[in-house]
């Protein structure tokens, strides 16, 4: 089979797998409904999308989701949230794509955010990390402020009492200042937690990650995301996919380009969503990556898929 076909064979039977589909025809059905729900004022609890551009991916996704009008408010300070770790061009899927970064960023100022700031605690050194995936021009051209997040000071204690390994994190300023936040990380392989997306993007956010890695990291990534301060969403991108030796990867070999985009306010419902999409490539379960599993035991959200209102959009 040609990489294109079991590409396009695989996202398909994915997407209709993430939602109980049986054939791309009751696919393409639902995908219809937009305006009913309008109408109605429901809107799905998780949106997939797939075949386009990352901006056109995530351009249809919000509009699915209601508009970013929906979670972000004038006046409103605003923080997104990329994975922006690793000194890497975006065609080696390290980081989050910089065209998605900059259409979030352009959105929350469109529906009147007084300010966008954009950050991630790097693990290569950061300067690289900002410049060379992209990230930080995309994110001047449409707007945003990058924020340095490599010094302690910007770091503030912060409780999490419902943590069971963590009870306390260094969480920085720039999300316990703002109004809202938005995760966006990239899907990805992790030689430690088995996957890497939205929870995992919370490593991000904190300052002493040597305490996670150390002290039952499945554990930490779940007390992690219970932060109070909660994302208004979720946007995992899949457009390109790294299927192996994550999270930095080695060479081109490790990367997919599947064209996709999924989208929720359900921490756990995307992330399940988004692992099972990463199975069509390469054999991952949410018990593998089991902080999946225990964030829903902290009621942070659901691995029950069938029980949510689930758009599928093929572009």
């Amino acid at each position: 089979m040609e990489r294109r076909n079991f590409l396009k064979t695989a996202i398909l039977g994915s997407i209709a797998g993430v939602a109980g589909l049986k054939s791309t025809r009751l696919l393409a059905r639902n995908t219809s409904s937009r305006e009913e729900a309008k109408q109605s004022g429901s809107f799905p609890d998780l949106v997939a999308v797939m075949g386009g551009e990352p901006e056109q991916l995530y351009a249809r996704a919000i509009q699915e989701m209601g508009g970013m009008k929906r979670y972000i408010k004038p006046g409103m300070k605003v923080v997104v949230k990329p994975n922006i770790g690793w000194d890497k061009k975006p065609e080696f899927a390290a980081c989050t794509n910089p065209g998605l970064v900059a259409a979030i960023v352009r959105d929350c100022l469109a529906a009147g955010a007084s300010e966008v700031k954009v950050f991630d605690h790097t693990c290569d050194q950061w300067r690289g990390c900002y410049e060379n995936s992209g990230i930080q021009e995309a994110v001047l051209q449409a707007g945003g402020k990058m924020v340095n997040a490599h010094e302690e000071r910007d770091y503030r204690e912060t409780d999490l009492p419902a943590g069971i390994r963590m009870k306390k994190a260094k969480i920085h300023e720039a999300l316990l200042d703002c109004d809202a936040w938005i995760n966006v990380p990239i899907l990805k392989n992790h030689g430690g937690a088995r996957m890497t997306i939205c929870m995992k993007n919370y490593m991000g956010i904190v300052w002493d990650r040597r305490y996670i890695h150390s002290n039952d990291l499945q554990q930490c990534i779940a007390d992690a995301a219970t932060f109070a301060k909660r994302p208004v969403l979720n946007i995992v991108d899949a457009y390109r996919i790294m299927t192996q030796n994550g999270p930095k990867g080695r060479s081109l070999e490790d990367v997919q380009t599947p064209k996709a985009l999924f989208m929720s306010s359900d921490i756990v419902a995307v992330d399940t969503a988004a692992t099972q999409f990463f199975n069509q490539f390469s054999s991952m379960s949410i018990q593998d990556a089991s902080h999946i599993v225990l964030a829903e035991k902290h009621k942070l959200g659901t691995t029950n898929l069938d029980k949510l209102n689930i758009k599928r959009i093929i572009l």
